[in-house]
């Protein structure tokens, strides 16, 4: 027994030595070693096997491949386009224009079969469907079964996750949160100095990069020039809650946040200590007056670190940016715009909180391939005269939109979870009467005259 206790102690002290000697050191100082470059290099041509020989084996098969867009075809045009253009064709037969026409109903009936067959909503709030299999699932839409090889690659692709990467990647979260909860606690009984803002930022962002490495995720930062700054807003697009920790790699910011319990609430009293984040009881978060005045006390404080902010409020799935509460934009001072967008090839980061819960969420994580994405820091920005609060966050998205790639939708995060609205659909309603009326108003004036 003791000769078992004594194999298992030895075995942990070398898992343990490998893991601070060459991932978590390098990490906590931002050094590469190249092992998650060659890592990478193996991966990558893994998958390339792997798609060629999908792609061979299905033409054998002649099996046909399924769209990986959209099923409806979509006109990238107004109500009052489509509307017109609906009722110029019934003038050209002959008929008049002006108040209500039957035509009309041909818009709604189509508008409305295509939402029931595929909205552009709810599909936001489901993992995209890749063009070609990673190997993570045990079948995608388009891979079921080729060859008894692709097969074995699957089954030694599950040792390799569950028995390699998910054991390195537990103890380097669990070595991350222990050693921020840690640091930050100890940085905290320091006096308020430069030196303790210098130690606080360096704690945080040793940790971040140690949860960074924990994932093998492979972070790409563009125009670093456009950083935030002290006393700014940092808004980005958010996709998950790893978001935090991949901004967090290459700066401190100051979170914003609900108080929480348990082990997340022991991590937010430590982070508090050493540097002033903001973290609200639920009860508070009602309170809107309550909230900007204190966001826009820390923003007035020149010293303090950037908030980090994400404006749409829950998860999207990494392929648009949808509605920017205009909350953040109402606080005044820099707004310090990033994209955020994720190689989903390597692993889907994507939270569905609708579907899987922290845990869960988490463990699809550390068992992924890998995280990779592309960060862009935008040129600042701030509101214009004239420009309220609604149409500076809306231009703020625009932006994100367009460096990311990403599909730039107006509606709301929040029908994730709730329903929509009544005020948007008595906006639709109220465009179009304003059309009728506005037509039969024009009619009327005319023949007066």
């Amino acid at each position: 027994m003791e000769d078992s206790w004594g194999t298992v102690m030895s075995v942990a002290k070398v898992w343990f030595s490998l893991i601070v000697g060459l991932i978590m050191f390098p990490a906590m100082f931002g050094v590469s070693l190249g092992i998650t470059e060659t890592y990478m290099k193996i991966l990558i041509k893994t998958l390339e096997w792997a798609t060629m020989r999908i792609q061979r084996g299905a033409k054998e098969q002649q099996i046909p491949e399924s769209p990986t867009s959209g099923i409806i075809e979509r006109q990238d045009s107004s109500l009052e386009q489509e509307i017109g253009e609906l009722r110029r064709s019934r003038s050209a037969g002959g008929g008049t224009g002006g108040d209500f026409t039957l035509s009309d109903v041909f818009y709604f009936g189509r508008k409305g079969i295509e939402t029931i067959v595929e909205d552009e909503v709810t599909q936001r709030f489901t993992s995209e469907e890749l063009a070609s299999w990673n190997l993570l699932t045990r079948t995608n839409i388009n891979f079921t079964y080729i060859s008894l090889r692709l097969t074995i690659l699957w089954g030694v692709g599950v040792v390799v996750r569950y028995c390699i990467l998910l054991p390195l990647r537990v103890t380097l979260a669990s070595i991350g949160i222990i050693w921020l909860v840690m640091g930050t606690t100890v940085v905290g009984f320091l006096p308020n100095s430069r030196v303790k803002n210098w130690l606080s930022e360096l704690v945080h962002v040793m940790c971040y990069r140690i949860l960074a490495r924990g994932l093998s995720a492979v972070i790409h930062y563009h125009n670093k020039e456009n950083r935030p700054k002290r006393g700014g807003i940092c808004v980005a697009n958010h996709t998950s809650p790893i978001d935090v920790v991949i901004l967090a790699n290459d700066g401190c910011y100051a979170m914003v946040g609900q108080v929480h319990g348990g082990l997340m609430g022991v991590i937010q009293r430590a982070m508090e200590r050493s540097c002033p984040h903001i973290w609200f009881e639920r009860s508070e978060m009602k309170d809107r007056h309550l909230v900007t005045k204190r966001l826009t006390d820390h923003v007035n404080d020149k010293g303090k670190l950037p908030i980090l902010i994400f404006p749409e409020g829950t998860c999207i799935n990494n392929t648009s940016v949808m509605m920017f509460k205009k909350g953040s934009f109402e606080i005044g001072g820099t707004i310090y715009p990033v994209a955020i967008k994720y190689d989903p090839q390597f692993g889907d980061a994507f939270w569905n909180s609708s579907k899987y819960n922290m845990v869960s969420y988490l463990l699809r994580m550390m068992t992924s391939w890998a995280i990779m994405c592309n960060v862009w820091y935008l040129p600042s920005m701030t509101q214009e005269e004239r420009e309220d609060a609604v149409q500076f966050a809306n231009r703020v998205k625009s932006a994100i939109a367009r460096q990311g790639g990403l599909v730039d939708l107006s509606w709301d995060g929040g029908l994730k979870r709730g329903k929509v609205k009544e005020t948007l659909k008595e906006q639709q309603q109220k465009k179009y009467s304003s059309m009728v009326v506005g037509e039969e108003s024009t009619g009327s004036g005319s023949s007066s005259e």
